[in-house]
């Protein structure tokens, strides 16, 4: 029986009019426009809530932010116990806690006293001070001049500037409320409590914040958070050495140039150095002006130490401690306190930057870094 071949007349046949051949079909130039805009629409439209966000609730925002700072400190001061001394979380968070109240409490107790009498010397001494130097400026043309530009807060002619805009108004009520709902003591309060427990129960709060994130950036989010709180601890601990170091080298050296108040000068001059930058001139106005009270060689004197403290702290203490802590750029951190104090008032002035700290090390994470061909 003769074999039949059987061809495969499709694959045989040349392609023609019935052949199903699909293509890609061409983007569509419009489309893509589209979605550029509705991309750059959401953007815009997120980043206008959260500006209005913080513009409205920025006193409350303040309060959170400083709560959570606290809760920050407070947990890893225990942890740091509990795996020192092997106890359970609950009860070494307790024994911190106990520490720094018997700490705070033998400080009133023994130097509370002395300081308060000093910090009411000092208040009174400043405005004297203040008076002679407005004094001696109104006797000579420049300083005439000089106090024609200087605004009436620190002593000059020229009228504190104020919006009437609906929009001031409305932030400076809600700054209104805020203030005459719990006041500086009850805000205070409201910090220490909330942040204890945040540090209590962190994984509660955390956890409750992360379901607010869609599923698939949970990871993301917790990534972050992580990242946030071990920044903010870092630059606490750094700064708080910090502080210690220049408040009692202001302290000794004042005592040594014979400036009266040199105990509280140096406190201070250690609590103004939570402001990086600008808490220097806020620390060192003071003593200059009780040094220039004393005499013009201790005035020089006092001007010449608080240089060489800044000038020890700038180039010896603050490369050791971003080495183990965090480093901010000069440039920013005297943007971002120019940015949340105008916006913010003192409180944001006093937290910009520790915020700003966590917002850098967030953002360092979440984006890659630049290639060798993108860097300029």
């Amino acid at each position: 029986m003769p074999s039949i071949a059987v061809t495969d007349t499709k694959s045989s046949a040349p392609a023609g009019k019935g052949d199903f051949q699909r293509e890609a079909p061409p983007a569509d130039p419009r489309a893509a426009q589209l979605a550029k805009i509705h991309a750059l629409l959401q953007t815009t439209i997120l980043l206008t809530a959260v500006i209005l966000s913080i513009w409205l609730l920025g006193p409350v925002l303040m309060v959170v932010f400083a709560a959570t700072l606290l809760a920050v400190i407070l947990h890893n001061l225990a942890a740091l116990a509990q795996r020192r001394i092997r106890l359970p979380y609950w009860l070494a968070l307790t024994l911190v806690v106990v520490i720094l109240l018997a700490a705070f409490a033998g400080l009133i107790w023994s130097s509370g006293p002395t300081i308060a009498e000093q910090a009411t010397r000092l208040r009174v001494a400043l405005t004297t001070q203040a008076y002679t130097v407005r004094g001696q400026l109104g006797a000579s043309e420049i300083g005439r001049t000089l106090l024609d530009y200087l605004p009436q807060t620190l002593g000059g002619n020229q009228p504190g500037g104020g919006s009437d805009g609906m929009g001031s108004r409305i932030a400076g009520s809600m700054t209104g409320v805020l203030s005459s709902a719990f006041g500086a003591v009850g805000t205070l309060a409201v910090i220490l409590i909330a942040g204890l427990y945040f540090a209590l129960s962190p994984t509660l709060y955390v956890n409750g914040l992360l379901r607010l994130f869609p599923t698939k950036h949970r990871p993301a989010a917790r990534t972050l958070l992580l990242v946030a709180g071990r920044t903010l601890w870092a630059w606490t601990a750094g700064q708080a050495l910090d502080m210690f170091v220049v408040g009692m080298l202001s302290a000794i050296g004042l005592w040594f140039i014979g400036v009266p108040l040199a105990l509280a000068l140096g406190v201070v001059a250690g609590l103004a150095n939570f402001i990086p930058y600008i808490g220097a001139f806020i620390g060192a106005v003071p003593a200059i002006l009780l040094g220039l009270s004393v005499g013009t060689r201790e005035g020089l004197m006092v001007l010449a130490l608080y240089t060489a403290i800044q000038f020890f702290e700038g180039n010896v203490m603050a490369p050791l401690i971003q080495r183990h802590a965090v480093q901010m750029p000069p440039g920013v951190t005297i943007l971002s306190q120019t940015v949340f104090g105008t916006i913010l008032g003192l409180p944001g002035l006093i937290l910009a930057s520790p915020l700003t700290a966590a917002l850098l090390a967030v953002m360092d994470r979440a984006n890659p870094p630049l290639d060798e061909s993108d860097r300029v």
